[in-house]
């Protein structure tokens, strides 16, 4: 038998052992498999319209919104990626052609933040509000490449709690198919005993808006190395002031951690029939999911993850998927009871992933995949 046809063998004996859930079928695991199992999730490279996969966008955030999935780049993306808004078909994984291009509202340019919103603005997570789509609410990290503030800003918002550049709350209103424009910003303000620490890039990672309007916010890690999440209430009157947004601390029952990084860095909520909810939390160094009980009636489940990239191959010279060895996921948005991931390329490690040369290109253009899975009704119990 020649060669090929036996690496097509060995190829199907080990996709028939491995879980799998892909985006287009569900594992037949029952819900205990689904916790004490590593589940392997097969992706989608994310397109262009003309098949060419999307260059460096540095995906940092995916929500349901009007049928698709939305999702917003970081400030080390491609600069063609950056300050607007992308739109996903969840079931091709195809970029929408059209560019939502960021704009800035009049007021906003007169405000303490213009300079940097206006220069590298490092957006990193963001929240569609339940009750109206066309407001969207988008989170700022690392402030230190940008342009700082005027010595009376600087005066004015010297008491974040963190950063010296305070952490943004940035509210955008869609105002047509090509546009969203930034209407009101809020620094956000942790409180001292909170000791979240000064970490610039170890900031707001995830945003996900629970019942009555309230925003949660998933935080890298504290002056401990430990994620956290805390809230904000976003009330009828929360933007008619730019003043400090003062944080809550909901004190939720999350892993502790002993040694290591262990950052959350994509969120959305589950909404259950009866309960308070849950937070669905990506750890993206940790390639996990933490299941949060908004409750506090039981201690945060931990899902461990596993990512397959198609190699696009038919001819046996390579497997059909290729495990990854860092995916880093970054954003994760629930329609119905599926959950939607996208990971965001870390550049030092992305290509450690090449394994079939197909795939090659796709890896050293960093490339983001979409990935999904069923909620398992196991987590939620």
């Amino acid at each position: 038998m020649q060669r090929n046809s036996w690496l097509l063998i060995i190829a199907v004996a080990i996709s028939a052992l491995i879980i799998t859930v892909s985006t287009n079928e569900t594992s037949s695991s029952d819900d205990n498999a689904a916790l004490n199992s590593k589940i392997m999730l097969q992706g989608k490279w994310i397109t262009e319209t003309n098949g060419q996969a999307m260059l460096d966008p540095q995906t940092s955030g995916l929500k349901h919104w009007r049928g698709k999935l939305l999702s917003i780049s970081d400030a080390s993306a491609d600069s063609s990626q950056q300050k607007q808004l992308h739109v996903i078909d969840p079931s091709s994984a195809v970029l929408d052609p059209t560019i939502m291009q960021i704009t800035m509202s009049d007021a906003v340019q007169q405000g303490c933040f213009a300079d940097y919103l206006t220069d590298k603005p490092d957006y990193e997570a963001l929240a569609v509000n339940p009750t109206n789509d066309s407001e969207i609410i988008i989170v700022t990290e690392d402030a230190t490449r940008g342009i700082g503030l005027s010595k009376e800003c600087m005066q004015r918002f010297t008491n974040s709690g963190s950063t010296n550049y305070p952490s943004l709350l940035v509210r955008l209103l869609v105002k047509d198919k090509n546009t969203v424009e930034i209407s009101n910003v809020r620094p956000l303000q942790f409180a001292a005993d909170f000791n979240v620490g000064n970490f610039p890039n170890d900031g707001i990672e995830g945003l996900a808006f629970g019942q009555n309007n309230q925003l949660y916010l998933a935080l890298e890690k504290d002056q401990q190395k430990q994620a956290r999440i805390f809230s904000v209430q976003i009330g009828q009157d929360f933007w008619s002031t730019d003043d400090f947004a003062p944080v809550a601390d909901p004190e939720l029952l999350l892993p502790k951690f002993d040694s290591g990084n262990h950052p959350l860095n994509g969120m959305d909520y589950l909404a259950v029939n009866g309960k308070a909810g849950f937070l669905i939390a990506a750890a993206r160094n940790d390639s996990k999911l933490w299941i949060i009980d908004l409750a506090k009636q039981q201690p945060t489940k931990v899902i461990e993850l596993g990512f397959l990239a198609p190699t696009n191959v038919s001819d046996g010279s390579c497997n059909v998927w290729d495990e990854m060895d860092n995916a880093s996921l970054e954003g994760l948005g629930i329609i119905g009871d599926t959950i939607w991931m996208v990971n965001d390329p870390w550049k030092r490690n992305y290509m450690k992933n090449v394994i079939c040369p197909s795939n090659e290109a796709k890896f050293k253009a960093m490339s983001p995949l979409l990935f999904s899975m069923p909620v398992a009704k196991q987590w939620l119990n």
